[in-house]
């Protein structure tokens, strides 16, 4: 039995006296050394840190929501005439959005101003005009007149902010607010002439249907009337809008590593008259899992952009920035893992296989090859 093992041994010992070391030898060993180390050590960090893997699938999601997180700068325009308004093609809007959306008034130079206490909205009640016509007396409770935009009866308007709600559900464009009791009372346009020159700055967030569809900022308020949307600037300015911007951030959804949104940081400067600025964005929904399998649902996107001056009455938009998204029928999944030992075991084989073996070939080629020349210079010698 013992004789019929030895027999089957595929690597027979050659006995010491017979080995034969050269320097070219030596060199090659040494240099595949360094790279069998390399190769190893390169695998090694491979094992240690996982890696991710990207796939590709059919979007089969439906009835979700996508959330778009924004902030956006505006140097020329004030916060009091800026609107920003969603629409989808399912038919939703929503106008003049005010819900986890922030508002930062700023200098010429950028800087953010301190909100005063007795801002637009804040009503002074020094007997206001009462719906039924009279003033306000001490003993009565104080319920403002809609200015004939009252959704029922009972209905209450108790400042400016509230009769333009009214008017816009109305369908109505608020001309004249110095008209306007509450208006008059707040200072109103007065405020609104004092922020000229200043700056806004717009941060939040949107939550809208995840069909295609458009968010915009636009100077004005927004109302609908016969299927169609219109934009009341009259009481703003009679001249150009410097829509000039900032989007200092643009995500759709949550951040995972790896994310790019090219948005950021990009900074657009009017030269012409007004116009509607339009980002054009494909939103790719993503899905990412670490690994420890906590799951990041998710988008991407790219964009393209385009700007449309107001010549010759063609522009049928309002002056304004306007971010029209699609999304895309295909969503990408990323999967972090950690690669399996046995793989790291069979590749850390392979590299010193592999290695060990081409160092060997090489070696017997410059050694045949040393002596094959050495052999014709004794022989030329010889002759």
């Amino acid at each position: 039995m013992m004789n019929r093992l030895r027999n089957l041994d595929a690597y027979p010992k050659i006995n010491e006296d017979f080995y034969r070391r050269t320097l070219s030898g030596g060199v090659i060993t040494l240099a595949s050394s360094i790279v069998m180390l390399i190769l190893f050590f390169s695998e090694l960090q491979l094992y240690i840190h996982p890696v991710t893997e990207t796939q590709l699938r059919v979007d089969t999601s439906r009835g979700e929501k996508l959330r778009i997180n924004f902030d956006v700068t505006f140097p020329a325009l004030q916060c009091s005439i800026i609107s920003i308004d969603t629409m989808d093609i399912s038919g939703e809007r929503h106008l003049d959005v005010r819900h986890d959306i922030f508002k930062r008034r700023l200098d010429s130079h950028g800087n953010v101003i301190e909100a005063k206490q007795d801002g637009i909205g804040h009503t002074k009640i020094e007997k206001p005009l009462q719906k039924h016509g009279g003033r306000l007396e001490h003993n009565e409770t104080y319920c403002g007149s809609c200015f004939g935009a009252e959704p029922t009866d009972d209905a209450c308007c108790n400042s400016c902010d509230e009769v333009r709600e009214a008017y816009r559900k109305k369908g109505w464009a608020l001309s004249d607010p110095e008209s306007i009791d509450q208006c008059k009372r707040e200072g109103f346009v007065q405020k609104v002439k004092d922020e000229e020159g200043e700056g806004c700055n717009l941060h939040g967030f949107l939550e809208v249907n995840k069909v295609a569809g458009n968010f915009h900022f636009v100077p004005g308020q927004s109302f609908h009337q016969s299927g169609f949307q219109f934009h009341d600037m009259i009481l703003f300015q009679q001249g150009n809008y410097n829509i000039s911007h900032k989007v200092n951030r643009l995500a759709f959804g949550d951040f995972f590593p790896g994310v790019v949104n090219p948005l950021d940081g990009v900074q657009w400067h009017q030269e012409k008259q007004n116009g509607v600025y339009q980002y054009f964005i494909k939103v790719v929904p993503s899905i990412y899992t670490d690994v420890h399998e906590n799951t990041i649902q998710s988008n991407q996107f790219s964009v393209t952009e385009h700007f449309q001056n107001a010549e010759a009455g063609r522009m049928q938009s309002p002056p304004g920035v306007f971010f029209y998204y699609d999304l895309s029928p295909i969503k990408v999944i990323f999967e972090e893992r950690h690669v399996e030992f046995l793989h790291f075991l069979t590749n850390v084989c392979a590299i010193v296989g592999g290695v060990f073996t081409v160092s060997g070939i090489v070696d017997s080629f410059i050694y045949h090859g040393q002596r094959a020349i050495k052999k014709k210079m004794e022989i030329g010698k010889f002759n």
